[in-house]
């Protein structure tokens, strides 16, 4: 399923468009860094979904509906998409139980644009902490 996902083109990818994958990737560190709602780790903003490795400083349930409802709201103004569905309903949250763990998860959402095609590094993917220098 993580196969398909990862390189998928049809359906809605409204994050292909660079505004909206940047306005999410911004809305990321802005929910990590100024409002404090967890540390950020890892995380990658994909064509058709997104992936984050965070330790949480809210209940998740918090966490997800203030970020989703900001970028949704954000992302459908500049689609003219207003009132209408951008994230699907459910999210799959995951307990990290030890260190290996933790780093295969990084590794796979860091990688998941080469996985998909996207890019061939890592590194090349804007919207990623790969990439991201700050």
């Amino acid at each position: 399923m993580d196969l398909l996902l990862a390189e998928a083109r049809t359906g809605p990818v409204h994050l292909l468009r660079p505004e909206i994958a940047r306005q999410v990737a911004d809305a990321i560190r802005y929910h990590a860094h100024a409002l404090g709602h967890y540390h950020l780790h890892s995380y990658v903003v994909m064509p058709n979904h997104v992936h984050m490795l965070v330790t949480p400083s809210v209940p998740a349930s918090v966490l997800t509906h203030s970020l989703k409802r900001f970028t949704a709201r954000e992302a459908n103004r500049k689609l003219g998409l207003t009132g209408k569905p951008f994230w699907q309903d459910e999210s799959y949250d995951h307990l990290v139980r030890d260190e290996a763990e933790f780093q295969r998860i990084a590794r796979y959402i860091e990688w998941n644009p080469v996985k998909g095609g996207l890019v061939a590094v890592p590194e090349e993917f804007p919207w990623s902490s790969a990439s991201w220098a700050g």
